[in-house]
């Protein structure tokens, strides 16, 4: 039976390239990774909450939008915590070019709007727990261990976005993620002139 990162692993197009993980690795880096990685709890509470206002009669997509937001939130809050402790200021950045990359192909009309995008969150979900993974044998040992303990709950938002996704599509949707998948690849395997948490190649 695969444990969590095994189908998280299975389900993603490519294993996040080795130059990403250098790059994050290096102590440069690290004040940058972590403000990114901030916006991006604080961006993946803000899409729950979306989903939670715009789909109001999908009870079993209010009951794990309204977990995911809360622990996303949480999680916010231990990065700035770790960010202050480390005397580093949180502060505004350009999006990277990954969250825009996939969701410019969402559908317009429903349901294939809310499958799309529940999809993408499977995605950015997985995505995000692959990294953690491999980022943290690299980190010094508080963050590997923070980074470690994210593992759990960023697996199951994958799950909860995935049987969301398949739930309410009324058909199969083996053909949408596996174009999703091909997005996703190009966005990781490719150069990118920014380093952020889900940047392509460092150029």
């Amino acid at each position: 039976m695969q444990t969590p990162l095994q189908e998280i692993e299975a389900f993603l197009p490519c294993p996040t390239p080795d130059a990403w993980i250098h790059a994050a690795a290096q102590p440069e880096h690290l004040e940058l990774l972590l403000t990114d990685h901030a916006h991006c709890e604080k961006k993946a509470a803000s899409t729950a909450m979306t989903l939670m206002f715009r789909y109001v009669d999908r009870a079993d997509l209010l009951n794990k939008m309204s977990r995911l937001a809360r622990e996303e939130l949480i999680h916010f809050e231990q990065v700035l915590a770790i960010m202050e402790a480390r005397g580093m200021q949180y502060g505004h950045l350009t999006p990277s070019r990954y969250a825009h990359g996939l969701r410019q192909y969402v559908r317009t009309s429903e349901p294939g709007r809310l499958v799309d995008v529940l999809i993408i969150g499977a995605f950015i979900e997985a995505r995000s727990c692959e990294r953690f993974a491999r980022l943290a044998p690299h980190l010094d040992e508080v963050l590997a261990k923070f980074y470690r303990s994210l593992l759990r709950s960023e697996a199951r938002h994958y799950q909860d976005y995935l049987s969301l996704a398949e739930s309410y599509a009324g058909e199969p949707i083996t053909e949408r993620i596996a174009f999703f998948r091909e997005v996703e690849r190009e966005l990781i395997e490719t150069p990118d002139s920014e380093f952020r948490f889900h940047s392509g190649v460092p150029v």
